[in-house]
């Protein structure tokens, strides 16, 4: 089963177009990586996958294990195992971490089902210890006065949580120190399995150093230009994106 993009044409609405007929596949158990420059539609795709009201979608498809991802909702693509880490974070006044974590877990469950509390904050602290963050932050709100680094790693804590089945993470790595990239990334390695698929989303070789991909892909100009393996991040590295210009 695979997450599977066919000729996807999206824009903001009532804008210009910038997705112009993207292809991917992503079967589970891989990780693939999307770098671009700037303004190549990236954050656009992980927005429009996840069902954001800003943009619309104008021709193509996409299926998650063979189900219309765009014939669901918002809060059904979610319960299909479907996870955004998002590039701004946002914040959530009023609601602590524990509570929202909580809240989204037991939407999951049956109906006459209730989850075990006791599992739930046992599971919750070991993975705030692996993420190195403060037992406190359970009584924070989610994000309120929160670092950049300790959005990111609040971000990881969900997935960890949630556990989906295809989790885009969509430049995780802007904001982080070298010690908080270690440690996101530990976290996200960790949740590496063959049941599990990632879609990283970055401008940077650092983080795919840590969170190592099987395929890379090169957006520009709303289209995957290239597809190799992690060869392509070292070219990029080294010589950055100039050769989409020769090939457009």
């Amino acid at each position: 089963m695979s997450l599977i993009i066919k000729d996807l044409h999206a824009r903001v609405k009532d804008g210009a177009e910038i997705l112009n007929g993207i292809n991917l596949e992503i079967p589970k158990g891989e990780v693939h990586a999307i770098m671009g420059p700037n303004g190549s539609g990236k954050s656009t795709l992980s927005k429009v996958l996840c069902g954001h009201p800003d943009y619309e979608v104008t021709a193509g498809s996409a299926e998650m294990d063979g189900q219309d991802l765009f014939a669901m909702s918002v809060d059904e693509r979610s319960r299909a195992g479907l996870f955004l880490a998002f590039q701004y974070p946002v914040e959530v006044p009023g609601v602590t971490n524990a509570n929202f974590m909580r809240a989204a877990l037991q939407a999951r469950l049956p109906q006459d089902e209730n989850l075990d509390t006791v599992a739930f904050y046992k599971s919750l602290r070991n993975r705030m210890k692996q993420l190195g963050m403060d037992p406190k932050f359970t009584a924070r709100a989610v994000n309120e006065g929160f670092s950049g680094g300790e959005k990111k790693r609040n971000d990881i804590l969900q997935m960890m949580m949630l556990e989906p089945t295809y989790a885009i993470l969509d430049e995780t790595d802007s904001g982080l120190d070298v010690d908080a990239l270690r440690i996101v990334s530990e976290g996200v390695n960790a949740m590496r399995a063959p049941f599990r698929s990632f879609l990283v989303i970055t401008h940077y070789k650092r983080l795919l150093d840590y969170i190592r991909p099987d395929v890379v892909h090169v957006l520009y100009k709303g289209r995957i230009e290239r597809t190799a393996g992690y060869e392509l991040v070292e070219h990029i590295e080294q010589n950055g994106f100039d050769f989409l210009k020769d090939e457009a």
